[in-house]
Protein backbone atom coordinates (compact mmCIF):
# COMPACT_ATOMS: atom_id res chain seq x y z
CA UNK A 1 0.00 0.00 0.00
CA UNK A 2 2.76 2.50 0.81
CA UNK A 3 6.28 3.52 1.83
CA UNK A 4 7.24 5.03 5.19
CA UNK A 5 10.36 6.94 6.14
CA UNK A 6 10.92 6.39 9.86
CA UNK A 7 13.23 8.99 11.45
CA UNK A 8 14.76 7.75 14.70
CA UNK A 9 16.39 4.52 15.86
CA UNK A 10 15.74 4.45 19.61
CA UNK A 11 13.37 2.31 21.67
CA UNK A 12 10.14 3.81 20.29
CA UNK A 13 11.40 3.69 16.70
CA UNK A 14 12.29 0.03 17.11
CA UNK A 15 8.69 -0.74 18.15
CA UNK A 16 7.27 1.27 15.22
CA UNK A 17 9.52 -0.63 12.81
CA UNK A 18 8.59 -4.04 14.27
CA UNK A 19 4.87 -3.24 14.04
CA UNK A 20 5.19 -1.90 10.47
CA UNK A 21 6.90 -5.14 9.48
CA UNK A 22 4.01 -7.07 11.04
CA UNK A 23 1.72 -5.29 8.55
CA UNK A 24 3.48 -5.63 5.18
CA UNK A 25 0.28 -5.13 3.19
CA UNK A 26 0.18 -1.57 4.54
CA UNK A 27 3.91 -0.87 4.93
CA UNK A 28 5.39 -2.40 1.80
CA UNK A 29 8.71 -0.62 2.21
CA UNK A 30 10.34 1.38 5.00
CA UNK A 31 13.53 3.37 5.37
CA UNK A 32 15.02 3.73 8.86
CA UNK A 33 17.03 6.94 9.17
CA UNK A 34 19.05 8.34 12.06
CA UNK A 35 22.17 10.33 12.80
CA UNK A 36 23.76 7.02 13.86
CA UNK A 37 23.23 4.69 10.91
CA UNK A 38 24.68 1.74 12.87
CA UNK A 39 21.55 1.77 15.05
CA UNK A 40 19.40 1.61 11.92
CA UNK A 41 21.43 -1.30 10.57
CA UNK A 42 21.08 -3.18 13.87
CA UNK A 43 17.27 -2.92 13.73
CA UNK A 44 17.24 -3.90 10.06
CA UNK A 45 19.38 -6.97 10.81
CA UNK A 46 16.71 -8.24 13.24
CA UNK A 47 13.84 -7.87 10.77
CA UNK A 48 15.28 -8.23 7.28
CA UNK A 49 13.96 -11.04 5.15
CA UNK A 50 10.26 -10.46 5.72
CA UNK A 51 7.72 -9.08 3.28
CA UNK A 52 8.38 -5.45 4.19
CA UNK A 53 11.46 -4.20 2.34
CA UNK A 54 13.85 -2.29 4.61
CA UNK A 55 16.42 0.36 3.75
CA UNK A 56 18.59 2.44 6.08
CA UNK A 57 20.06 5.92 5.80
CA UNK A 58 22.14 8.39 7.75
CA UNK A 59 20.46 11.75 8.33
CA UNK A 60 20.80 14.76 10.60
CA UNK A 61 17.20 15.59 11.54
CA UNK A 62 18.28 19.13 12.46
CA UNK A 63 19.26 19.71 8.82
CA UNK A 64 16.22 20.40 6.62
CA UNK A 65 18.18 20.24 3.36
CA UNK A 66 19.58 16.83 4.26
CA UNK A 67 16.07 15.64 5.11
CA UNK A 68 14.72 16.95 1.80
CA UNK A 69 17.46 15.09 -0.07
CA UNK A 70 16.62 11.83 1.71
CA UNK A 71 12.87 12.22 1.15
CA UNK A 72 13.38 12.95 -2.55
CA UNK A 73 15.62 9.89 -2.85
CA UNK A 74 13.37 7.40 -1.00
CA UNK A 75 10.04 8.95 -2.08
CA UNK A 76 7.94 7.89 0.93
CA UNK A 77 4.19 8.33 1.23
CA UNK A 78 4.58 9.34 4.89
CA UNK A 79 7.32 10.44 7.27
CA UNK A 80 7.01 8.96 10.78
CA UNK A 81 8.96 11.21 13.14
CA UNK A 82 10.12 9.36 16.25
CA UNK A 83 13.24 11.47 16.69
CA UNK A 84 13.54 14.26 19.30
CA UNK A 85 10.79 16.86 19.81
CA UNK A 86 13.37 19.57 19.04
CA UNK A 87 13.43 18.27 15.46
CA UNK A 88 9.71 18.39 14.67
CA UNK A 89 9.84 21.67 12.77
CA UNK A 90 12.82 20.84 10.54
CA UNK A 91 11.11 17.58 9.59
CA UNK A 92 7.80 19.34 8.95
CA UNK A 93 9.64 21.87 6.76
CA UNK A 94 11.14 18.99 4.77
CA UNK A 95 7.70 17.41 4.33
CA UNK A 96 6.30 20.71 3.09
CA UNK A 97 9.14 21.09 0.60
CA UNK A 98 8.61 17.57 -0.78
CA UNK A 99 4.82 17.23 -0.51
CA UNK A 100 4.87 14.24 1.88
CA UNK A 101 2.53 13.48 4.81
CA UNK A 102 3.90 13.79 8.36
CA UNK A 103 3.26 12.10 11.74
CA UNK A 104 4.87 12.50 15.16
CA UNK A 105 4.35 11.33 18.75
CA UNK A 106 5.28 14.46 20.74
CA UNK A 107 4.93 18.17 20.10
CA UNK A 108 7.73 20.58 19.35
CA UNK A 109 9.81 21.88 22.22
CA UNK A 110 12.60 24.47 21.76
CA UNK A 111 15.94 23.12 23.07
CA UNK A 112 16.48 26.18 25.23
CA UNK A 113 12.96 26.33 26.76
CA UNK A 114 11.47 23.32 28.61
CA UNK A 115 7.91 24.05 27.50
CA UNK A 116 5.60 21.80 25.49
CA UNK A 117 3.18 23.79 23.31
CA UNK A 118 1.40 23.11 20.04
CA UNK A 119 1.52 26.73 18.84
CA UNK A 120 4.66 26.23 16.76
CA UNK A 121 3.19 23.26 14.88
CA UNK A 122 -0.36 24.62 14.66
CA UNK A 123 1.20 27.58 12.83
CA UNK A 124 1.80 25.20 9.90
CA UNK A 125 -1.91 24.51 9.34
CA UNK A 126 -2.45 26.79 6.35
CA UNK A 127 0.81 25.79 4.67
CA UNK A 128 0.05 22.06 4.93
CA UNK A 129 -3.50 22.62 3.72
CA UNK A 130 -2.34 24.61 0.69
CA UNK A 131 0.26 21.93 -0.07
CA UNK A 132 -2.46 19.27 0.01
CA UNK A 133 -0.67 17.20 2.64
CA UNK A 134 -1.51 16.18 6.19
CA UNK A 135 0.36 16.35 9.49
CA UNK A 136 -0.90 14.20 12.37
CA UNK A 137 0.41 15.44 15.71
CA UNK A 138 0.88 13.40 18.87
CA UNK A 139 0.11 9.86 17.73
CA UNK A 140 1.76 8.11 20.68
CA UNK A 141 -0.01 7.02 23.84
CA UNK A 142 -0.02 10.25 25.82
CA UNK A 143 -0.47 12.29 23.76
CA UNK A 144 -2.25 10.07 21.29
CA UNK A 145 -4.31 7.19 22.62
CA UNK A 146 -5.45 9.27 25.60
CA UNK A 147 -6.88 11.84 23.20
CA UNK A 148 -8.54 9.14 21.09
CA UNK A 149 -10.04 7.74 24.32
CA UNK A 150 -11.59 11.17 24.96
CA UNK A 151 -12.92 11.43 21.40
CA UNK A 152 -14.40 7.93 21.70
CA UNK A 153 -16.10 8.87 24.98
CA UNK A 154 -17.43 12.07 23.42
CA UNK A 155 -18.82 10.19 20.41
CA UNK A 156 -20.43 7.26 22.22
CA UNK A 157 -21.15 8.11 25.85
CA UNK A 158 -21.50 11.86 26.46
CA UNK A 159 -23.39 14.88 25.19
CA UNK A 160 -20.85 17.01 27.05
CA UNK A 161 -17.61 16.13 28.82
CA UNK A 162 -16.85 18.37 31.78
CA UNK A 163 -13.83 16.82 33.52
CA UNK A 164 -10.93 14.69 32.26
CA UNK A 165 -8.17 13.22 34.42
CA UNK A 166 -5.47 11.44 32.44
CA UNK A 167 -3.47 9.02 34.61
CA UNK A 168 -0.19 7.49 33.40
CA UNK A 169 1.11 4.81 35.77
CA UNK A 170 4.18 2.62 35.38
CA UNK A 171 4.49 -0.13 37.97
CA UNK A 172 7.44 -1.72 36.21
CA UNK A 173 10.80 -2.36 37.85
CA UNK A 174 14.03 -2.33 35.81
CA UNK A 175 16.32 -3.07 38.75
CA UNK A 176 18.49 0.04 38.45
CA UNK A 177 18.73 2.55 41.33
CA UNK A 178 17.78 5.30 38.85
CA UNK A 179 16.90 5.26 35.15
CA UNK A 180 14.27 6.84 32.93
CA UNK A 181 11.91 4.77 30.80
CA UNK A 182 12.22 7.04 27.78
CA UNK A 183 14.74 9.64 26.59
CA UNK A 184 16.28 10.93 29.88
CA UNK A 185 16.68 14.47 28.60
CA UNK A 186 13.03 14.79 27.55
CA UNK A 187 11.75 12.91 30.61
CA UNK A 188 13.61 15.02 33.17
CA UNK A 189 12.81 18.32 31.43
CA UNK A 190 9.13 17.36 31.57
CA UNK A 191 9.16 16.43 35.26
CA UNK A 192 11.20 19.39 36.53
CA UNK A 193 9.13 21.98 34.64
CA UNK A 194 6.20 23.75 36.36
CA UNK A 195 2.95 21.78 36.36
CA UNK A 196 -0.28 23.13 34.93
CA UNK A 197 -3.86 22.16 34.22
CA UNK A 198 -6.72 23.69 32.25
CA UNK A 199 -9.78 24.93 34.14
CA UNK A 200 -12.69 27.21 33.25
CA UNK A 201 -11.11 28.53 30.08
CA UNK A 202 -7.57 29.14 31.30
CA UNK A 203 -4.35 27.67 32.63
CA UNK A 204 -3.61 27.15 36.32
CA UNK A 205 0.11 26.76 37.02
CA UNK A 206 1.68 24.85 39.90
CA UNK A 207 5.19 24.26 41.17
CA UNK A 208 6.88 21.12 39.78
CA UNK A 209 5.31 18.02 41.40
CA UNK A 210 3.41 20.24 43.86
CA UNK A 211 0.08 18.39 43.59
CA UNK A 212 0.04 14.75 44.68
CA UNK A 213 -2.77 12.22 45.11
CA UNK A 214 -3.02 8.48 45.69
CA UNK A 215 -5.07 6.44 43.22
CA UNK A 216 -5.90 2.74 43.15
CA UNK A 217 -5.30 1.61 39.56
CA UNK A 218 -6.68 -1.62 38.08
CA UNK A 219 -4.14 -4.47 38.05
CA UNK A 220 -1.31 -2.42 39.63
CA UNK A 221 -2.83 -1.11 42.87
CA UNK A 222 -2.41 2.13 44.81
CA UNK A 223 0.19 4.55 43.46
CA UNK A 224 1.33 8.09 44.19
CA UNK A 225 0.36 10.29 41.24
CA UNK A 226 1.67 13.80 40.58
CA UNK A 227 0.20 16.56 38.43
CA UNK A 228 2.30 17.51 35.38
CA UNK A 229 1.82 19.75 32.39
CA UNK A 230 1.21 17.63 29.29
CA UNK A 231 0.61 18.67 25.72
CA UNK A 232 -2.67 16.87 25.02
CA UNK A 233 -4.37 19.12 27.58
CA UNK A 234 -3.90 22.02 25.16
CA UNK A 235 -5.56 20.35 22.18
CA UNK A 236 -8.31 18.61 24.16
CA UNK A 237 -9.30 21.98 25.64
CA UNK A 238 -10.04 23.09 22.07
CA UNK A 239 -11.61 19.91 20.71
CA UNK A 240 -13.76 18.47 23.54
CA UNK A 241 -17.27 19.96 23.86
CA UNK A 242 -18.26 21.49 27.21
CA UNK A 243 -14.92 20.86 28.92
CA UNK A 244 -14.39 22.57 32.28
CA UNK A 245 -11.16 20.99 33.55
CA UNK A 246 -8.38 18.73 32.22
CA UNK A 247 -5.52 17.40 34.34
CA UNK A 248 -2.64 15.02 33.71
CA UNK A 249 -1.13 12.78 36.40
CA UNK A 250 1.91 10.51 36.39
CA UNK A 251 3.24 8.02 38.93
CA UNK A 252 6.70 8.35 40.49
CA UNK A 253 8.19 6.32 43.30
CA UNK A 254 9.75 8.09 46.28
CA UNK A 255 13.09 6.51 45.34
CA UNK A 256 12.90 8.01 41.85
CA UNK A 257 12.00 11.45 43.19
CA UNK A 258 14.80 11.36 45.79
CA UNK A 259 17.37 10.69 43.07
CA UNK A 260 15.83 13.43 40.94
CA UNK A 261 15.97 15.97 43.79
CA UNK A 262 19.64 15.22 44.42
CA UNK A 263 20.49 15.57 40.74
CA UNK A 264 18.53 18.82 40.59
CA UNK A 265 20.21 20.18 43.73
CA UNK A 266 23.70 19.60 42.33
CA UNK A 267 22.81 21.16 38.97
CA UNK A 268 22.75 18.03 36.84
CA UNK A 269 19.24 18.66 35.46
CA UNK A 270 20.12 22.16 34.19
CA UNK A 271 19.83 22.98 30.48
CA UNK A 272 22.10 26.03 30.83
CA UNK A 273 25.50 25.44 29.17
CA UNK A 274 28.57 25.39 31.45
CA UNK A 275 32.30 25.50 30.72
CA UNK A 276 34.11 22.18 31.24
CA UNK A 277 37.68 21.53 30.17
CA UNK A 278 37.57 24.25 27.56
CA UNK A 279 34.23 23.36 25.99
CA UNK A 280 30.57 24.10 26.58
CA UNK A 281 28.42 21.24 27.84
CA UNK A 282 24.81 21.05 29.00
CA UNK A 283 24.58 19.18 32.33
CA UNK A 284 21.32 17.42 31.44
CA UNK A 285 22.78 16.12 28.19
CA UNK A 286 25.83 14.84 30.09
CA UNK A 287 23.51 13.13 32.57
CA UNK A 288 21.66 11.51 29.66
CA UNK A 289 24.96 10.09 28.43
CA UNK A 290 25.75 8.38 31.75
CA UNK A 291 22.28 7.03 32.53
CA UNK A 292 21.15 3.66 31.14
CA UNK A 293 19.82 3.84 27.59
CA UNK A 294 16.01 3.33 27.79
CA UNK A 295 16.28 0.99 24.79
CA UNK A 296 18.41 -1.33 26.96
CA UNK A 297 15.78 -1.68 29.70
CA UNK A 298 13.57 -4.21 27.89
CA UNK A 299 15.07 -7.47 29.18
CA UNK A 300 15.32 -6.12 32.74
CA UNK A 301 11.87 -4.59 33.20
CA UNK A 302 9.12 -6.55 34.97
CA UNK A 303 5.55 -5.50 35.77
CA UNK A 304 2.75 -3.50 34.16
CA UNK A 305 1.71 -0.05 33.01
CA UNK A 306 -1.79 1.42 33.27
CA UNK A 307 -2.63 4.52 31.23
CA UNK A 308 -6.14 5.88 30.85
CA UNK A 309 -8.71 8.65 31.16
CA UNK A 310 -11.23 9.20 33.97
CA UNK A 311 -14.05 11.22 32.47
CA UNK A 312 -17.09 13.00 33.92
CA UNK A 313 -19.91 14.67 32.03
CA UNK A 314 -23.57 14.44 31.08
CA UNK A 315 -25.69 12.27 28.79
CA UNK A 316 -29.37 12.97 28.20
CA UNK A 317 -29.25 15.51 31.01
CA UNK A 318 -27.90 13.01 33.56
CA UNK A 319 -24.42 12.83 35.12
CA UNK A 320 -22.19 10.08 33.77
CA UNK A 321 -18.73 8.80 34.66
CA UNK A 322 -16.42 6.68 32.51
CA UNK A 323 -12.91 5.29 32.78
CA UNK A 324 -11.12 3.84 29.75
CA UNK A 325 -7.61 2.47 30.09
CA UNK A 326 -4.98 0.07 28.80
CA UNK A 327 -2.84 -2.26 30.90
CA UNK A 328 0.41 -3.32 29.25
CA UNK A 329 2.82 -6.00 30.50
CA UNK A 330 6.55 -5.22 30.16
CA UNK A 331 7.59 -8.86 29.75
CA UNK A 332 5.03 -9.48 27.00
CA UNK A 333 6.21 -6.40 25.08
CA UNK A 334 9.80 -7.57 25.28
CA UNK A 335 8.89 -11.07 24.13
CA UNK A 336 7.11 -9.64 21.08
CA UNK A 337 9.34 -6.76 19.92
CA UNK A 338 12.36 -6.61 22.26
CA UNK A 339 11.25 -3.42 24.06
CA UNK A 340 9.69 -2.52 27.40
CA UNK A 341 6.11 -1.28 27.67
CA UNK A 342 6.92 2.45 27.71
CA UNK A 343 8.39 2.23 24.22
CA UNK A 344 5.68 -0.22 23.14
CA UNK A 345 2.77 1.97 24.22
CA UNK A 346 4.21 4.88 22.19
CA UNK A 347 5.36 2.93 19.15
CA UNK A 348 2.19 0.93 18.48
CA UNK A 349 -0.07 4.04 18.23
CA UNK A 350 2.46 5.70 15.91
CA UNK A 351 2.16 2.75 13.54
CA UNK A 352 -1.64 2.79 13.86
CA UNK A 353 -1.80 6.53 13.12
CA UNK A 354 0.30 6.02 9.99
CA UNK A 355 -1.94 3.10 9.02
CA UNK A 356 -5.05 5.30 9.41
CA UNK A 357 -3.47 7.84 7.06
CA UNK A 358 -2.21 5.37 4.45
CA UNK A 359 -5.62 3.65 4.35
CA UNK A 360 -7.31 7.03 3.87
CA UNK A 361 -9.41 6.61 7.02
CA UNK A 362 -7.78 9.69 8.53
CA UNK A 363 -6.77 11.90 5.65
CA UNK A 364 -7.35 15.54 4.84
CA UNK A 365 -4.96 18.41 4.12
CA UNK A 366 -3.77 20.42 7.12
CA UNK A 367 -2.36 19.92 10.61
CA UNK A 368 -4.46 17.91 13.05
CA UNK A 369 -4.46 16.32 16.49
CA UNK A 370 -5.69 12.74 16.76
CA UNK A 371 -8.95 13.56 18.56
CA UNK A 372 -10.16 15.49 15.49
CA UNK A 373 -10.80 12.25 13.58
CA UNK A 374 -13.27 9.37 13.94
CA UNK A 375 -11.91 7.39 16.92
CA UNK A 376 -13.60 4.09 16.05
CA UNK A 377 -11.09 2.60 13.55
CA UNK A 378 -8.18 3.63 15.78
CA UNK A 379 -9.82 2.05 18.85
CA UNK A 380 -10.45 -1.13 16.88
CA UNK A 381 -6.81 -1.19 15.79
CA UNK A 382 -5.59 -0.81 19.39
CA UNK A 383 -7.36 -4.07 20.26
CA UNK A 384 -5.95 -5.78 17.18
CA UNK A 385 -2.32 -4.67 17.39
CA UNK A 386 -1.41 -5.11 21.05
CA UNK A 387 -3.00 -2.37 23.18
CA UNK A 388 -6.44 -3.66 24.21
CA UNK A 389 -8.52 -1.26 26.28
CA UNK A 390 -10.98 -1.75 29.12
CA UNK A 391 -13.96 0.28 30.34
CA UNK A 392 -15.37 1.07 33.78
CA UNK A 393 -18.65 2.98 34.11
CA UNK A 394 -18.42 3.58 37.85
CA UNK A 395 -14.78 4.51 38.51
CA UNK A 396 -13.35 6.14 41.61
CA UNK A 397 -13.09 9.85 40.78
CA UNK A 398 -10.24 12.25 41.47
CA UNK A 399 -11.45 15.32 43.35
Amino acid sequence: MGKALIIGAGGVASVVIHKCCQNPDIFEEICIASRTVEKCEAIKAKLDGGKTRIQTAQVDADNTEMLIELINKFKPDIVINVALPYQDLTIMDACLATGVHYLDTANYEPPEIPKFEYKWQWAYRERFEKAGIMALLGSGFDPGVTSVFCAYAQKHYFDEIHYIDIVDANAGDHGYPFATNFNPEINIREITAPGSYWENGGWVETEPLELKKVYDLPEIGQKDIYLLHHEEIESLAVNIKGIKRIRFWMTFSEKYLTHLRVLENVGMTSIEPIEFEGKKIIPLQFLKAVLPDPASLGPRTKGKTNIGCIIQGVKDGKPRTYYVYNVCVHEECYAEVGSQAISYTTGVPAMIGAMMMLKGLWMKPGVFNVEEFDPDPFMEALNKYGLPWKEDFSPTLLD
